[in-house]
């Protein structure tokens, strides 16, 4: 993975997680929490993954096994 592909995806997953957020609140405008929480949990689960597969791709790049590319 290029160092330049990890910014980006880095950049998505904060932007996923924080589009949950905001989601989330303005459709509790709308719905009732429950079903707020059911329409924003993708995004949540897609930006929390996205993080924790990062995390690993960096503790993989930092520990010697597969290094980021330039």
């Amino acid at each position: 993975m290029r160092r330049a592909t990890f910014g980006k995806l880095a950049l998505l997953a904060l932007g996923l997680v924080l589009f949950s957020f905001v989601l989330m609140g303005l459709s509790r405008l709308v719905v009732s929490a429950d079903t707020a929480r059911l329409v924003s949990a993708p995004t949540m689960v897609a930006g929390g993954t996205l993080v924790v597969v990062l995390t690993v791709r960096s503790v993989v790049a930092v520990a010697g096994i597969r290094p980021l590319e330039d």
